[in-house]
């Protein structure tokens, strides 16, 4: 459960994050292609070369999908639905991916904002990102 202290830190590292969101979503997916290269197993048809179009462009939807969540902080479950069922019905992404993805996530913010990415912002954003992914993998079951 996320605390008023997490939902404030959240909104603030996320604000700070503002208009870069979509090239640190494609940073982080770069980065999670990397060090989990069976992550690609779901891109087939991708180009996942360094700056490629199709990652930089899935990275925005990763980013914009997190960005409603950052706005929608107490009905993550509301917010996510269509894309929790696009996830486990549709793509059938394992969910370890997730956990994968948001590592990489937050290894990205902390290199682009190290003065900001305090203990206590870190552990926020990572409450987030696995409430985010136990919301994604909630229509697994």
């Amino acid at each position: 459960v996320l605390s008023g202290t997490d939902k404030s830190n959240i909104k603030a590292a996320w604000d700070k994050v503002g208009a870069h969101a979509g090239e640190y979503g494609a940073e982080a997916l770069e980065r999670t292609f990397t060090s989990f290269p069976t992550t690609k197993t779901y891109f087939p048809h991708f180009d996942l070369s360094h700056g490629s179009a199709q990652v930089k462009a899935h990275g925005k939807k990763v980013a914009d999908a997190l960005t409603n969540a950052v706005g929608h902080l107490d009905d993550l479950p509301g917010a996510m639905s269509a894309l929790s069922d696009l996830h486990a019905h549709k793509l059938r992404v394992d969910p370890v991916n997730f956990k994968l993805l948001s590592h990489c996530l937050l290894v990205t913010l902390a290199c682009h904002h190290p003065n900001d990415f305090t203990p206590a912002v870190h552990a926020s954003l990572d409450k987030f990102l696995a409430t985010v992914s136990t919301v994604l993998t909630s229509k697994y079951r």
